[in-house]
């Protein structure tokens, strides 16, 4: 078979109008904004509390993924399309792509080959304005807070510390540390700051975690932009903008409604990074799926570590969802580099690399079964693979009573994902998942808690916190704030903060070097290792691949 890339293969697919694709979910398409043909946003009031108990919830994790991926949103939208195949009215809910990585590492996030979902172009460049609607909304805190203390050097009003940042939905290493307001008092006051990328933004992650437009609100009212001359909080709500502020997210608020490249619906809205951020797409979104399909199929980014952990303890905790069932996608590659195989020679069949990565399978496994999950591993199909392979991989499950199937919907379709779907009804039908498990309780304190995802969710032997984390947490620990989840931001690449780890490693120190307190979005962010809130460039960027040639997009993949 000639092989096509994503954007030939989307451009083949004749896309259905928004309307009819809305019509077929019964969402009323008088009730629909539409933005062009093919794109529609939906308003908070069509969610239904009823059908939301009655839909059955699936999550879509991973094993630690290779810099290339494991393929979750292909995954995830096969599984829709198998779904919808078999008979079942099923509807995928995913987060929206960032500029960053479409123009960076990775490229698109819509999903591939014929598993996709579309429009793609639209999808991964400006889509439906939300991604700059956050933007827009961060910095502009960013500029009415230093507005105050311009107005406010010099008097009693003046912040003893500023902790809020600037953000932007590029790759850009050089705005990580900057100084700003130079160039005499006209211009302002100079002051050390930085920029973190628009999926770490708290307004990212509140408008995610929302669930309606007063809660919104109340949320942005809540952020911490800094501290007072006698240490006391200073927020959004004392510089008097959470209105203003709430305004500009009145359209980026509800979610967005697409279709898979079967013409059946998909709703894409929200877009934190999991090695960042909490990694979910919308409450809203995944709330607005359920009350119009039997089964609704999400993601969490990255790996079972950080994206299903996130999931689970502060989507699910906030929110009350309770997953049915947990798919964990694996790939031979993946397995055969956490085997210890070298990275230029995963293509190559190797038995002794796949057994000896079952051993990260393994972990994610019992990560995900600690949570109360009933598991099935979906089997990412890629060209290069064995049938030996496979077959390992296939008994690895057998043994440890857990289910297993091939996804092939990237080369067939919806046909490649018929049986994975099949084994997801069935498992649901005769072994859902249990009431969620917590690894950890709200009133224990944020270190503790820290403590026991590094150990449990990790492997971790040994947290250690530096002194300057210490002294937040001290702070915290003093406030309500202590009943908050946390959000530990880490290298997607390995169970440990070191991003060379590959494999399921044990006992291990892990070390937490700061503490971000996102009191707006409700969570703590414990930042381990060197990991960064915004990224940089490869020396070759997807951005030298994306071209305009002859009326149309090329590259974009």
């Amino acid at each position: 078979m000639l092989w096509k890339s994503d954007i030939e293969i989307a451009r083949s697919i004749p896309l259905e109008p928004i309307s009819k694709v809305a019509e077929k979910i019964n969402i009323p398409i008088t009730e629909l904004i539409p933005y062009g043909k093919y794109i529609a946003k939906v308003p908070l009031e069509l969610k239904s509390e009823d059908q939301i108990k009655k839909s059955k919830l699936i999550l879509v994790t991973s094993i630690t993924p290779t810099k290339a991926g494991i393929g979750k949103t292909t995954v995830s939208i096969g599984l829709a399309l198998g779904l919808n195949k078999i008979g079942k009215n099923a509807i995928v809910a995913l987060r929206e792509p960032s500029l960053g990585p479409c123009f960076g590492m990775k490229g698109g996030a819509t999903g591939g080959g014929y598993s996709q979902i579309l429009p793609m172009e639209d999808i991964n460049l400006h889509f439906t304005g939300d991604f700059h609607a956050v933007t827009s909304a961060h910095n502009m805190i960013s500029a009415l807070l230093d507005n105050y203390l311009y107005h406010n050097r010099g008097t009693d009003h003046m912040l003893k510390e500023v902790v809020w940042k600037r953000v932007l939905d590029v790759n850009d290493r050089n705005l990580r540390n900057i100084v700003s307001g130079l160039g005499g008092i006209k211009n302002g006051i100079p002051q050390e700051s930085g920029f973190d990328i628009t999926p770490a933004s708290e307004i990212m992650a509140i408008l995610c975690l929302s669930l309606n437009m007063e809660d919104l609100k109340r949320r942005i009212e809540n952020i911490l932009l800094g501290y007072k001359a006698d240490g006391s909080l200073f927020t959004v709500k004392d510089l008097g903008i959470a209105g203003a502020i709430t305004v500009l997210l009145k359209d980026a608020i509800k979610p967005n409604l697409v279709q898979t490249n079967n013409n059946t619906a998909a709703f894409v809205h929200g877009g934190p990074f999991a090695n960042i951020a909490h990694g979910c797409n919308s409450i809203l979104a995944t709330q607005m799926a359920m009350s119009y399909g039997e089964y609704v199929i999400t993601e969490a980014g990255f790996g079972a570590d950080l994206g299903a952990e996130k999931f689970f303890d502060i989507k699910c905790r906030k929110s009350g969802l309770e997953p049915k069932l947990t798919v964990i996608v694996v790939t031979a590659q993946g397995l055969k580099m956490h085997g210890g195989i070298n990275l230029e020679k995963l293509k190559e069949k190797s038995v002794v690399g796949i057994i000896q990565g079952l051993e990260n399978l393994k972990k994610h496994i019992l990560n995900m079964k600690s949570f109360g999950q009933s598991i099935i591993v979906a089997f990412n199909r890629y060209s290069s693979d064995w049938e030996e392979e496979i077959a390992i991989v296939k008994e690895f499950c057998y043994k440890k009573k857990v289910g297993f199937a091939l996804n092939n919907s990237f080369i067939e379709g919806a046909e490649g994902a018929a049986d994975l779907a099949r084994l997801v009804v069935e498992t649901i039908e005769t072994q859902p998942s249990e009431k969620l498990v917590f690894p950890y309780q709200d009133e224990e304190d944020i270190s503790t808690k820290i403590e026991k995802v590094a150990k449990k969710i990790y492997g971790a032997s040994k947290v250690i916190f530096s002194k300057k984390s210490l002294i937040k947490l001290k702070k915290i620990k003093e406030t309500d704030m202590n009943s908050f989840p946390i959000c530990i931001a880490k290298t997607q690449y390995s169970f440990s903060a070191d991003p060379k780890a590959y494999g399921q490693i044990r006992d291990f120190e892990f070390e937490i070097k700061d503490i971000v307190i996102n009191r707006g979005a409700e969570f703590i962010v414990a930042i381990a290792g060197d990991i960064l809130r915004m990224p940089g460039l490869p020396k070759v960027p997807q951005a030298n691949k994306i071209d305009w040639v002859h009326g149309k997009i090329e590259g974009l993949n």
